[in-house]
């Protein structure tokens, strides 16, 4: 979403041929499909990890073209907020001791660019939402530098018609307008992706879509926003308020939300690209010159950019990509559940077990969503997100139980096995599904860190609510920074 345009406004004939494009591309996807035209799955896996800037008070500081030129590397790059940037990982076999090189990888790119940072004053911080954030922040003027959102923010504001109000029930509550989509900048996750067939894309969807609730409850990060303390994951809510199109009529007449947990199980890809293009308008109805199905007939690979660019505008948990490298096609699945931090070797015990546990739960005989209703599903991931490490959910075979229980129990141990099957090295399964084990058995992640160490602040050293945020956040980098996992953290 970060590349640039030139298109400003569009018109009548610019949606109605940006539809046809997409027709276009999708019947393209279909014959790919039936001709067995994309690249096998090369065990291929990457991450992604979204970024917040904030000055030596904790407070979000925006200068992010400023620190990327000094940063001067293709692995980092713009984002929604001018306190955001994003790093981006070349892809790796998911084999071997892949995690440990991902964590050398990380550590070295993410100290560079602090120590670029730092130049101008700022520091990264690798946090769900930067708690020192406050409404004053969220002016259209904070919107990064690139006519790409500015013009998204536009498109989504006219469509809406209105303000967008954030109305939050959570430990507190949180009631506010907003005229811009920036408090969506205020989000910041990390996205893993791979790379899978055809065949086992629709599995392996399935499967991430079935322990969303899972994967918030043990990795929630992201406990407060503007000031007030909400969902141990505020992250999802949040999204979804601040980039919704609907005006509350359109939503009491159940018209989907731009920001889209889905509603059913899927059988293929196609599955996701034909919903995207029946229930949702185009927000960036820019075509490209490219025909899909002249470029098919000749034998070239098309890039389908007009589905892809629709693609990238709807905000699934679980997102597919069409993608084009070395001059193949292929297809990706892009879990974007899990909050940044609290730090690189937490976001890798994270990344272990999601891979593994996707990858026992895609092999498994009697595979969880075919006993598992969506509907169960969808409320497992607002269970875990409202209530992180505290949450319950109901799982086949163990009715509502703890998320700790259920994976120390059984989820667990479908890791490991799942990890043994994609070859990973034993030393590295042991060590990062240990720091799930160990945030289960302590019940302690990055939420209730800050949760604990914010009370801590107000309650025993008096400090106000501001105060307290501030003081938490500079804990938190300092924590960050060292490199232990949260559960290691102390409080006070």
């Amino acid at each position: 979403m970060g590349e640039k345009v030139e298109v400003t406004e569009f018109g009548r004939s610019d949606r109605q041929r940006y539809r046809h494009k997409l027709r276009r591309c999708l019947e393209t996807l279909r014959r790919m499909l039936d001709e067995n035209r994309f690249e096998s799955a090369r065990k291929l896996m990457g991450v992604e990890i979204e970024l917040n800037l904030a000055d030596a008070a904790g407070r979000p500081r925006m200068s992010n073209a400023e620190v990327l030129r000094r940063i001067a590397s293709p692995d980092f790059q713009t984002e929604l907020g001018l306190f955001n940037i994003e790093v981006n990982i070349p892809p790796h076999r998911l084999t071997g001791p892949v995690f440990s090189e991902l964590v050398e990888e990380l550590r070295t790119s993410l100290d560079y660019a602090d120590r670029k940072a730092a130049e101008l004053d700022a520091r990264i911080v690798m946090i769900g939402i930067l708690p020192t954030l406050t409404d004053a922040h969220m002016a259209f003027e904070t919107i990064s530098d690139n006519a790409r959102y500015t013009l998204l923010n536009d498109q989504i504001l006219n469509a809406r018609g209105e303000d967008i109000r954030l109305r939050i029930d959570g430990v507190e509550r949180l009631d506010t307008t907003s005229t811009t989509i920036v408090s969506e900048a205020a989000c910041t996750s990390v996205q893993f992706h791979l790379q899978v067939t055809p065949r086992n894309f629709a599995p392996l969807w399935n499967a991430a879509q079935s322990i969303t609730g899972v994967q918030c409850g043990i990795g929630a990060n992201s406990p407060f926003l503007f000031g007030r303390e909400l969902w141990c994951e505020t992250r999802p809510i949040l999204f979804e308020q601040a980039c919704d199109t609907r005006p509350e009529e359109l939503i009491a007449q159940g018209v989907r939300p731009l920001t889209w947990f889905g509603e059913r199980w899927i059988d293929s890809v196609v599955d996701l690209f034909e919903e995207n293009l029946r229930y949702f308008p185009s927000l960036l109805p820019i075509c490209d010159d490219e025909d899909p199905i002249e470029a098919l007939d000749r034998g070239d690979v098309p890039h389908l950019r007009e589905l892809k660019l629709h693609n990238g505008t709807i905000y699934r948990w679980n997102r597919p990509v069409y993608d084009v490298a070395r001059g193949k096609p292929h297809l990706r699945v892009e879990n974007r559940v899990l909050p940044a931090g609290p730090t690189v070797v937490d976001i890798m015990a994270n990344a272990a077990f999601y891979y593994g546990l996707v990858r026992s739960l895609v092999d498994d005989e009697h595979p969880v969503w075919a006993r598992m209703p969506f509907e169960v599903a969808t409320e497992n991931f607002h269970a875990g997100a409202r209530f992180g490490i505290d949450a319950e959910l109901n799982w086949p075979g163990h009715g509502t139980v703890p998320v700790t229980r259920l994976v120390l129990d059984d989820l667990l141990p479908r890791a490991y096995e799942g990890l043994d099957r994609w070859g990973i090295d034993p030393r590295e399964r042991d060590e990062y599904l240990g720091i799930i084990e160990q945030r289960c058995l302590l019940r302690v992640n990055g939420a209730g860190w800050q949760s604990a160490q914010y009370h801590h602040y107000r309650d025993a050293k008096g400090m106000d609510r501001l105060e307290a945020l501030r003081a938490m956040t500079l804990r938190y980098a300092e924590h960050m920074r060292g490199g232990d996992p949260v559960h290691t953290w102390p409080v006070g």
